[in-house]
């Protein structure tokens, strides 16, 4: 999978998650802050975010993975700070699965 098609699944899950908490943010791309100063969720919602990007993943494109890993929790800097940064995690996650 690559970065392009990862961020579209992300944001098409960020945008779901926004109108499930009834935000006023319709504007989501890849800056879109996820956590952090100026998130735009709380960290149920980026729970729930989550959980919805394994589970598309896994019913659209077979593919099974756990982005709230052990090793991502313990990254000095969040791979969930943005939609850029997780779909890029997306990718990294996909890969190591493959190389395993």
């Amino acid at each position: 999978m690559n970065k392009e098609m990862a961020l579209g699944i992300v944001v098409s899950c960020l945008k779901d998650a926004l109108e499930q908490i009834d935000s006023s943010i319709r504007e989501v791309n890849e800056e879109t802050v996820i956590v952090g100063q100026s998130a735009v969720l709380d960290s149920i919602s980026v729970v729930s975010l989550i959980v919805d990007i394994e589970q598309r993943l896994e019913m659209d494109h077979g593919i099974s993975i756990t982005l709230a890993s052990e090793k991502a929790m313990s990254q000095k800097s969040s791979p969930f700070r943005t939609a850029g940064v997780l779909a890029e995690h997306v990718c990294a996650t996909i890969m190591e699965g493959q190389a395993a």
